[in-house]
């Protein structure tokens, strides 16, 4: 884990296809309420919520409340952080470089967050390609 006292695994947290679908929906908008994310999912609102807590363990979604509603939005930091180390351990710093040259680890906000999902999959490509 990390300094952020995360409770849950990154990877665990992104195991599931349910909630790789919800980090997706959240890198699409800024902000989302729970009753939109609901919609997109054949489960009750009980099972996205139950997902949505996961992610939060892992520091991966921040949630505020505005009224009666709670809004989600994606934290890519730590699946930045996650992918950085792995992609290092794999490639044996190699991927690391290759990462910085291409602007992974100066991305940030939801456009970072897309960029970086991107780069992050073209380099582990290369890296099994090996």
């Amino acid at each position: 884990m990390n300094d952020n006292n995360q409770s849950r695994d990154v990877f665990d947290a992104i195991a599931d296809p349910t909630r790789r679908r919800l980090i997706y929906l959240l890198a699409e908008a800024e902000e989302i309420p729970l009753h939109e994310l609901t919609a997109q999912f054949q489960m009750g609102r009980t099972a996205v919520s139950k997902h949505l807590t996961i992610l939060k363990e892992a520091g991966l979604v921040l949630d505020r409340k505005v009224g009666r509603e709670t809004r989600f939005r994606l934290n890519a930091s730590p699946l930045k952080e996650t992918v950085t180390l792995t992609l290092q351990d794999l490639g044996g710093g190699k991927v690391n470089l290759h990462l910085e040259q291409s602007g992974f680890s100066n991305t940030q906000g939801l456009e970072g967050a897309k960029y970086g999902w991107s780069a992050w999959c073209i380099e582990l490509e290369k890296v099994l390609e090996q």
